[in-house]
C-alpha cells in the first residue's frame, strides 16, 4: 500500500507562488493571477512551473506519471510541456490527498469505475469508505487515549510489576467473556 504524503499547495496563492506568476506572467497570456485558481492558464507549462503552481515537488508529478495519474505529457524539444487538462487533475489529485485519500484510492478514483460513471458517484462511494476509516481511526484513537491516561496512573515499582498486573487483567477479561 501506498503512504499518502501532504500537499503543501493551500488554495490561496502563496509567496513563492505570487512571485512565479509575477516572472512568468507572459506564460499565462495576460490572464490575472487570481484567475489561477480556476485554472485558466496556458498550456504547454512546463514541469517547474506545474510544480511551483501546486507546491509540488519535480520528482512527484513525474511520479504520478510514472504510476498513472497523470498522462504522459506531450514532449517539446525533450521536454515535458503540460496542457490546462493536467492542471485540473492535479487540483483533483490534490483535493483528494487533502481529504486523506491514498495514492492508491487516487488511482482508483480515476480509474476504478466505469468510464461513464459520473464523479459525484466515485466521490461518494470512495468519500463512504473513508468515513468508514476514519470512524474506526478516531475508535482506536479513543481506545488509546483511554489506555494512555490509564497507564498515568501507574503505581508499579518495576515494569515486570506492570507486565505482571496487565497479564492477570487480561487473563481475567479472558475467563469473563467466556463465562458469558
Amino acid at each position: 500500500m501506498m503512504s499518502s504524503w501532504l500537499p503543501r499547495y493551500e488554495f490561496k496563492s502563496t509567496l513563492s507562488q505570487r512571485k512565479f506568476f509575477k516572472k512568468n506572467a507572459k506564460d499565462f497570456r495576460g490572464v490575472q493571477r487570481v484567475c489561477l485558481l480556476g485554472f485558466r492558464v496556458a498550456d504547454n507549462l512546463a514541469i517547474s512551473d506545474v510544480a511551483r503552481v501546486f507546491g509540488l515537488r519535480t520528482s512527484a508529478i513525474r511520479y504520478y506519471e510514472q504510476i498513472g495519474i497523470l498522462p504522459p505529457p506531450v514532449r517539446k524539444n525533450g521536454q515535458r510541456r503540460y496542457e490546462q487538462s493536467a492542471l485540473f487533475r492535479l487540483a483533483v489529485v490534490q483535493r483528494a490527498q487533502e481529504s486523506g485519500f491514498t495514492l492508491d484510492e487516487i488511482r482508483e478514483l480515476f480509474f476504478g469505475f466505469r468510464a461513464a460513471t459520473r464523479p459525484p458517484k466515485r466521490w461518494h462511494e470512495l468519500s463512504e469508505r473513508k468515513i468508514a476509516e476514519l470512524q474506526l481511526r478516531m475508535k482506536r484513537l479513543k481506545l488509546m487515549q483511554t489506555l494512555l491516561k490509564q497507564m498515568q496512573d501507574c503505581r508499579c515499582n518495576a515494569l515486570e510489576d506492570c507486565g505482571k498486573k496487565l497479564l492477570s487483567k487480561s487473563s481475567k477479561e479472558r475467563n469473563h467473556a467466556h463465562l458469558r
